[in-house]
C-alpha cells in the first residue's frame, strides 16, 4: 500500500513537469495548422488521381524532314517586288536615265539582300559648291543688306532732314539719303557676316545668302567695304563732317556692339534702339548742321517706338532666338518684356506732346496724333495683359504703320521757316539762308 501511494504521489507531481515537455517538443518539430493542411493535401492527391493535371502528349509530326526545311527556307525568303518602270522619255537628260538604269541594276542584282534607304541619292547629298550667276546677284545683295531695313533707315532720315527748320535743299537731301544708305549696307551685310553659325539654327534667318552659302564671306566683306566706304566719304565731305561722323559711329555702335550683345545680355535691346534713332539726327545734321533739340526729340521718337515694334516681334520668335543663343528679353525676362513695351508706347505719347513745346510743330500735332498714340497704347496694355501671339501680332502690326503715319502727321503739323525768321528762332546760318530766299 505504501508502495501504491508513493507511485501516485509521485506522478502527480511529474504531470507540470510532462506539459512542459510536450510543449518544447511541439515547438521543436513546428507542428502548425499549415503543416496539417499540407498533409491533409498530399493525402488527396494520392488517393484522388483524377484531381492531379496531366500533360497532353504531343503527337509526333507526319511531314517529311525535306518538306519542313523546304518551309523554313521559304520563310528565310525575302522577295523584293521592283515597280514597274515607264518608259523612258526623249525629252530626259542622260545623266537621270543613266541613274535611273543604274538603281533598276541594283536593284536586280541584290535581290536577297536588303538595299539601305538612299543609297541612290548619296551623291546627291553630297556637299557642292553653288555656282554664282551674275543675274542672281542683285537679289542676293539685297537680302545681304536687308533692303527693307535699310529702306526704313533712309525714310527715316529723310524725315529728320525734312523736319528741319531750313529750307530744303535737293542736292544736299539726294546726298546725305545716298550715304545714309550705304551705310546701313554695310552695317547690315558685317552683321550678316558675323552671325553666320547662328543664323544657321533659326527658321527665320537660315536661308539668309551666307547661310546658304550663295555667296562667299570674301565677297560679303568687300561688298560692305564697298558700301561703307564710300558712304561715309559721302556724308562727311558731301553733306558735313558732323552727319559722317554719326554714319561711322552707327556703324561702329551696330556691328561691334550690338551684334555681339545679343548673346551676352539683354541690353542688346537698348543698344539696338540707339542705333534705329541715329537716322533721324543724321537727317537732321544733314540739314542744319547742328546738334539741337528737335533732332534729339526725333531721336526719342524712334528709340521710344522699338520697343514696342521690336519687343512684339520677338515674342512670335522665342523659340528661334533660345534656338540661335540669342539672349532677349523675351526669351529670359518675358515680363520684363511686355512692361517695356507699354511703358514706351505711352511714351509717344508724351513725346508728341513735347514736341510744339520745343517750337517744332504747332499745337494741332499732339491732338491730331492723340489717336493713334492711344491705339498702339491699348495694344502694348492687350499684350502686357495677355501675354499671347494674337496680342503680340497685333501690336506688331500696328507699329508697322503708326510710324509712318506719326511722322507723316508730324511733318504736316511742321512750323514753317517763315514763322520762325519772324520770331527769330532760326540759328544764325539757317537764317541767312532764308533771308537769301527771301531777297528778290
Amino acid at each position: 500500500g505504501l508502495f501504491v501511494w508513493r507511485l501516485r504521489s509521485t506522478g502527480v507531481r511529474q504531470i507540470p513537469h510532462r506539459f512542459v515537455h510536450l510543449y518544447h517538443i511541439a515547438n521543436d518539430r513546428s507542428i502548425t495548422f499549415q503543416y496539417f493542411n499540407f498533409l491533409k493535401r498530399m493525402y488527396v492527391t494520392q488517393y484522388n488521381k483524377d484531381l492531379s493535371q496531366r500533360a497532353k502528349p504531343k503527337s509526333d509530326s507526319i511531314v517529311s524532314p525535306f518538306h519542313e526545311l523546304r518551309q523554313l527556307d521559304q520563310e528565310k525568303k525575302v522577295v523584293h517586288k521592283i515597280s514597274p518602270v515607264s518608259p523612258v522619255h526623249q525629252s530626259w537628260s542622260e545623266t537621270s536615265s543613266r541613274n535611273e538604269l543604274r538603281e533598276m541594276k541594283s536593284a536586280a542584282e541584290t535581290e536577297d539582300s536588303v538595299i539601305p534607304v538612299g543609297a541612290g541619292s548619296k551623291e546627291d547629298r553630297q556637299w557642292k559648291e553653288m555656282k554664282l550667276r551674275l543675274d542672281d546677284l542683285p537679289g542676293i545683295l539685297a537680302r545681304l543688306s536687308k533692303i527693307k531695313l535699310t529702306a526704313l533707315v533712309v525714310s527715316t532720315a529723310s524725315t529728320g532732314f525734312a523736319m528741319a527748320p531750313v529750307p530744303f535743299e535737293l542736292t544736299r537731301f539726294l546726298v546725305a539719303s545716298l550715304g545714309t544708305g550705304l551705310a546701313s549696307c554695310a552695317a547690315n551685310s558685317i552683321n550678316q557676316f558675323f552671325e553666320v553659325p547662328f543664323d544657321s539654327n533659326m527658321n527665320r534667318t537660315k536661308n539668309r545668302p551666307l547661310v546658304r552659302g550663295q555667296i562667299s564671306p570674301l565677297l560679303a566683306v568687300c561688298f560692305a567695304a564697298s558700301c561703307g566706304v564710300p558712304g561715309i566719304a559721302l556724308l562727311t565731305l558731301g553733306v558735313n563732317p558732323l552727319t559722317g561722323a554719326l554714319g561711322a559711329f552707327n556703324i561702329f555702335l551696330y556691328t561691334c556692339c550690338y551684334t555681339p550683345l545679343k548673346r551676352m545680355s539683354i541690353a542688346n535691346t537698348w543698344v539696338g534702339a540707339v542705333v534705329g534713332a541715329i537716322p533721324p539726327i543724321m537727317g537732321w545734321t544733314a540739314a542744319t548742321g547742328s546738334l539741337d533739340a528737335g533732332a534729339l526729340l526725333l531721336g526719342g521718337i524712334l528709340y521710344s517706338w522699338q520697343f514696342p515694334h521690336f519687343n512684339a516681334l520677338s515674342w512670335g520668335l522665342r523659340e528661334d532666338y533660345s534656338r540661335g543663343g540669342y539672349c532677349m528679353m523675351s526669351v529670359t525676362h518675358p515680363g520684363l518684356c511686355r512692361r517695356v513695351a507699354l511703358r514706351h508706347c505711352l511714351a509717344l505719347i508724351g513725346l508728341s506732346t513735347v514736341a510744339p513745346v520745343l517750337d517744332i510743330t504747332t499745337w494741332t500735332f499732339p491732338i491730331i496724333s492723340l489717336p493713334i498714340n492711344l491705339y498702339i497704347s491699348y495694344l502694348g496694355f492687350r499684350f502686357y495683359r495677355d501675354a499671347d501671339r494674337s496680342s503680340s501680332r497685333k501690336l506688331f502690326f500696328c507699329s508697322l504703320w503708326h510710324l509712318p503715319m506719326l511722322l507723316l502727321v508730324m511733318f504736316t503739323c511742321k512750323k514753317s521757316v517763315l514763322e520762325k525768321e519772324d520770331k527769330g528762332d532760326l540759328p544764325g546760318r539757317s537764317r541767312e539762308r532764308a533771308m537769301e530766299i527771301r531777297l528778290p
